[in-house]
């Protein structure tokens, strides 16, 4: 999905439903744009960048928890836990380790200087190699009272930095060593300029360490989101929050966000028997939830004079499919059950009963 504007205003996520939380950004070679990325695999842009795919509409078996740019920028890599790779553009795939046995998850992706390979790092230190990166040992058992977060190679990629939440940075290969980020929140993510590295912390503060460049940190600010992942350029740097906010140092450029966006918050559910749940299933409930978001902006309990309930449905229709002894008015009902006469609506109207209207249209009732 692309972002981009074609006014001179930045695009917001204002009236944007997020499936899933952000979890990392990627800038733009030249800084004048930037990528965002959620756990289920959705990729925004903005700016420059440009939208090449992603693995958004995929069932994924673990969820994204890094992306990273191709040296041009006219691709991407998107990695999951389980070590799954996906590349996009002008990325190669070199390999994965998803079919693996991991003794954890993966947290990262690094790719080479050439983009003809990459490292990934899973949270116990462990570094695995593809393509023409080399592997110069890994942070396994160097770090057991904090789990690594990430993994910046030195330009030379002659070695690496790996991170911990700690704020610990443990070098290897021709890494050399330049400090520990003190940092006061969980450190989230490693970045590497100028022949040193710059660590960010989830309060957004930023630490500078050898040759590389500091140009500014959201330190003492209020955020709404925390900071999950920071990505830097030859002259700057981005962070991004979960919500998907943006923030923008140096030569990196602002070009919109996903601020003001509404995350998807699926009803719990299925944790007692088919008849507690009233024979849904997770992939319904999940549907209508984002009805809910889209017509009521997640409150299911609107009482209207015609619509009424969380998913904008009529008082004539709720009388018409409503014929499981739920309270005669939606308003009144539970989000479940309010999703269990939809789903009688949707068989008879659309033909099946994992139909369910699209949540972009917010057809204004039912």
């Amino acid at each position: 999905m692309s972002a981009t504007a074609a006014t001179t205003v930045p695009p917001t996520g204002a009236g944007l439903v997020l499936n899933a939380p952000i979890v990392a950004a990627a800038a733009t070679p030249n800084g004048h744009g930037y990528w965002l990325v959620g756990s289920d695999g959705g990729v925004f842009s903005f700016g420059d960048a440009g939208f090449y795919g992603s693995v958004g509409h995929l069932h994924l078996n673990s969820p994204i928890v890094g992306l990273e740019v191709t040296p041009n920028g006219q691709g991407y890599w998107e990695v999951a836990a389980d070590g799954g790779v996906f590349a996009f553009g002008d990325a190669g795939f070199y390999g994965a380790m998803s079919k693996a046995t991991l003794h954890a998850p993966i947290v990262g992706l690094a790719p080479t200087r050439d983009g003809d390979g990459y490292w990934l790092v899973g949270s116990d230190g462990g570094v695995f190699a593809f393509g023409d990166a080399t592997y110069h040992g890994s942070a396994i058992g160097m770090s057991q009272t904090s789990p690594i977060v990430g993994l910046a190679p030195t330009s030379s990629g002659n070695g690496y930095w790996e991170l911990a939440a700690n704020g610990g940075v443990y070098a290897l290969g021709a890494a050399k060593f330049y400090g520990t980020a003190p940092v006061q929140s969980p450190a989230v993510g490693i970045t590497s300029a100028d022949g040193g590295y710059r660590v960010v912390s989830s309060d957004g503060s930023t630490y500078s360490f050898g040759g590389a460049y500091f140009e500014g940190t959201l330190t003492g600010l209020p955020l709404n989101k925390p900071i999950v992942g920071t990505s830097s350029t030859a002259g700057g740097y981005l962070e991004v929050a979960a919500d998907g906010g943006v923030f923008n140092f140096g030569s990196v450029g602002y070009y919109g966000s996903l601020g003001d966006s509404t995350l998807l918050s699926i009803i719990p559910a299925l944790s007692g028997s088919a008849a507690d749940n009233y024979g849904l299933t997770s992939g319904q409930i999940a549907a209508w939830s984002r009805v809910n978001v889209c017509e009521e902006g997640g409150n299911w309990h609107v009482n209207g004079a015609v619509f009424a309930g969380g998913l904008g449905m009529s008082r004539s229709n709720w009388d018409r499919f409503n014929t499981f002894g739920f309270p005669a008015n939606a308003a009144y009902a539970t989000p479940l059950q309010q999703i269990r006469v939809a789903v009688a609506f949707a068989t008879y109207y659309y033909g099946s009963p994992f139909a369910a209207p699209d949540q972009g249209g917010c057809a204004g009732g039912y």
